[in-house]
């Protein structure tokens, strides 16, 4: 294996996408600090970027969810939207994503007072300014916030259906999983599904393997955010190989929410012992202290993989993903031209 400061360089420069990354949840310590400022007086969240870290710091999965909706709580109006999104974009085009799928709650901040359609063309501005600026192509999947129960499903799928914006790929389902069984929004779903969408709820992180189970069977899922209690479970790993239903795995998220006890405990090598597809994701990385590229380090630590492994790694999420399939070719020609320059000792 190279060296970790050779393999840290191969990474970032490597091209990427990224499917499962949450659109409030990667908002950068200065734009949550300049969102915070806007609305000083009305939130706990602090204005300096330096004392977000301590912020930051979970003490649970539950707290996690605490911390994470007072960010959401900063984004009230449009201007938030576009601010908050474009910054997003940026920040992935600098670690060379050309592509990415955010997790986006619209429901939230609609029922918060942005209307669905202001909302959503807020978020569709952003991602043209964005791919004007970089390059970066963004698309979006509208999630379910589930501790907020059915109401906000049927709301989301309203929100959906009814605005339908040109990045919208696929429907979700986020928040805590104790306490939100999955079969109960399977209606939800299926209008979804019916209306061309994708299927790509939350399962299996910090519950066990019955809930990658109903993810499947009742929700339809073709990709399973995080899904890491499926190693506890060799059925249900082979289930997702004959499937082909991939999992969207964030190691340091799982450390950082207590979903695993340490990154050495992380069950990413038996799942793809197993011949499970996965990809490589940051889910919220300020919040987390990661980036999409340290991610990527870590997982290669954890799979011992070389700079062609990472390559690999790099090219099942794009086929993983659900971008046109021109938009598909051009990133993995990208891939090869890259990893095949690196071989050659190219740069």
């Amino acid at each position: 294996m190279p060296d970790a400061s050779s393999l840290a360089a191969f990474v970032a420069g490597l091209p990427k996408v990224e499917l499962h990354v949450h659109h409030v949840g990667s908002a950068s310590p200065a734009t949550v600090a300049e969102l915070a400022a806007r609305h000083a007086g009305s939130t706990a969240v602090p204005a300096d970027p330096a004392l977000l870290a301590d912020y930051f710091t979970f003490t649970d999965f539950g707290h996690f969810i605490e911390v994470y909706l007072s960010v959401v709580d900063l984004v009230r109006d449009p201007e938030d939207v576009v601010t908050l999104t474009y910054d997003i974009g940026v920040a992935m085009a600098a670690q060379q994503v050309r592509y990415a799928e955010l997790t986006v709650t619209p429901w939230t901040s609609v029922r918060a007072g942005i209307p669905a359609a202001a909302f959503c063309e807020a978020i569709e501005e952003a991602r043209a300014r964005v791919a004007r600026d970089t390059g970066t192509e963004l698309r979006w999947i509208f999630d379910i916030p589930g501790e907020a129960g059915l109401p906000a499903a049927e709301g989301t799928l309203e929100i959906a259906l009814a605005q339908r914006p040109d990045g919208l790929v696929g429907f979700g389902l986020g928040g805590p999983e104790v306490g939100v069984p999955r079969p109960q929004f399977a209606p939800y779903f299926d209008a979804a599904r019916a209306a061309g969408l994708h299927s790509v709820p939350h399962a299996g992180e910090t519950t066990g393997p019955q809930t990658v189970r109903d993810a499947i069977d009742h929700l339809g899922a073709e990709r399973i955010g995080h899904g890491i209690a499926a190693a506890q479970d060799a059925g249900l790993m082979a289930l997702l190989v004959e499937r082909g239903i991939p999992l969207e795995v964030s190691p340091t998220s799982n450390l950082r929410t207590g979903a695993v006890a340490s990154l050495a405990d992380h069950p990413l090598p038996t799942l793809v012992g197993a011949g499970v597809a996965v990809s490589v994701n940051s889910d919220d990385p300020p919040m987390f202290a990661t980036t999409l590229n340290r991610e990527y380090e870590v997982a290669a630590d954890l799979l011992d993989l070389d700079a062609a492994g990472v390559a690999d790694l790099a090219r099942a999420a794009v086929r993983q993903s659900f971008a046109a399939p021109e938009v598909a070719t051009a990133i993995l020609a990208e891939i090869d031209a890259y990893a095949a320059g690196h071989a050659r000792g190219d740069g």
